[in-house]
């Protein structure tokens, strides 16, 4: 049995099988996973064709990294979440975008998910800010709920540039990273310091449209830019550097359940109370998604919720109500769960194919996972 204080050993080695079975039938290259409590990481381990303590590529989970940045500058009064955007950054006003609030953006109804950002304008904040104004809205802010991949952390990245002068991988590293004692994670890694970080392989085949049916009632998903091709971009070195505030952080399990676990401890003096609750605890966004799931979106991470839907959400349904944290395509899984204190992080670099295969192995995983503390 495996010994990992203040984790049940039964129930840790059930979640171990469960993650050696994917590697041992070669449905993932490489996987790793932490829990951390009382601050400190209680157990982590590695499976597969990776070194420990190596580091993923970790997606969508990197956005509550982000949105802290921005919860210091609401909090020093540098940022307000009903400030429109274009009143800081003028050029994202056009096409009807004048109207959008940093709340809207951070709840992700402000109207623009597929808005194009990628390689050759993404390089630089003049060219992010040049494409900002041509982007156009898909339906009128603040009116529903439509997951932004990339677009709306771009935005945010861009206000903490306009407002501090700093580069937004510059100001998360000094401002939240560097605060916290978290070494290993990153946003915007120089190719010189790239060795250590698994290469995204892509693994199993696209559902067809007669499993999408059976299990989500629909014959094919909706449009969105979250593409093989899209997701493998980050074997790049020059992609890996860019920093993309939606979903190019790096980092080890390690490293982001200590993220969480600064979080469950009310943000180590780094944020107000208010700031902590809204970030957390507080949802602001419940439209429903393409599926029906209510959003359950705070200003920043999502909130596990105890409704019907709870294990759509990405925590499992093991997990309390209060669980707050952000999944990340691929199949990363990392959250806080304030009823025991326990935080978890699982990543892989094997890119799924199969949405329905996707989501039953992180529901297996989560669940799990979620039963751990003893």
């Amino acid at each position: 049995m495996t010994a990992a204080r203040g984790l049940d050993s039964e129930r840790l080695d059930a979640l171990l099988e469960r993650v050696q079975r994917e590697i041992d039938e070669k449905r993932l290259p490489s996987a790793q996973l932490a829990f951390a409590r009382d601050g400190e990481v209680v157990f982590e381990a590695t499976f597969g064709a990776a070194a420990p303590g190596s580091r993923y590529v970790i997606f969508s989970a990197t956005k509550p990294v982000v949105a802290a940045a921005v919860w210091l500058l609401i909090d020093e009064g540098a940022l307000r979440l009903d400030q429109p955007v274009a009143e800081v950054l003028p050029e994202f006003a056009p096409n009807g975008k004048e109207a959008i609030t940093l709340e809207q953006v951070m709840l992700h109804t402000s109207g623009f998910p597929r808005a194009p950002l990628g390689p050759g304008s993404w390089e630089t904040h003049e060219q992010r800010l040049e494409m900002f104004g041509k982007w156009r809205l898909n339906w009128e802010p603040g009116t529903r709920f439509e997951y932004h991949p990339t677009s709306a952390h771009w935005v945010l990245a861009a206000l903490i540039t306009r407002v501090t002068g700093a580069d937004h991988r510059d100001f998360i590293r000094e401002r939240v990273l560097e605060p916290l004692g978290l070494t290993r994670f990153a946003l915007g890694v120089p190719e010189a310091d790239q060795g250590d970080i698994n290469e995204l392989i892509s693994v199993g085949t696209t559902a067809t449209p007669d499993e999408l049916e059976a299990v989500l009632g629909i014959r094919e998903l909706p449009l969105s830019e979250v593409t093989e091709a899209a997701l493998l971009q980050f074997n790049r070195p020059e992609a890996r550097a860019v920093g993309v505030p939606g979903g190019g952080g790096v980092s080890d399990a390690a490293d982001l359940a200590r993220f969480y676990q600064a979080l469950l401890s009310g943000g180590r003096g780094l944020w107000s109370p208010a700031a902590m609750h809204a970030f957390t605890a507080e949802v602001r966004n419940r439209f429903p998604d393409w599926a029906g799931t209510p959003a359950n979106r705070a200003l920043g991470t999502v909130i596990a919720g105890d409704d019907e839907r709870k294990g759509m959400r990405g925590f499992g349904r093991t997990v309390s109500a209060r669980t707050f944290g952000h999944d990340g395509a691929g199949g990363q899984i990392a959250f806080g769960d304030p009823d025991n204190g326990v935080s978890f992080v699982f990543l892989t670099n094997g890119l799924e194919q199969h949405v329905v295969n996707e989501a039953r192995r992180s529901a297996a995983i989560a669940n799990r996972a979620g039963l751990c503390a003893s």
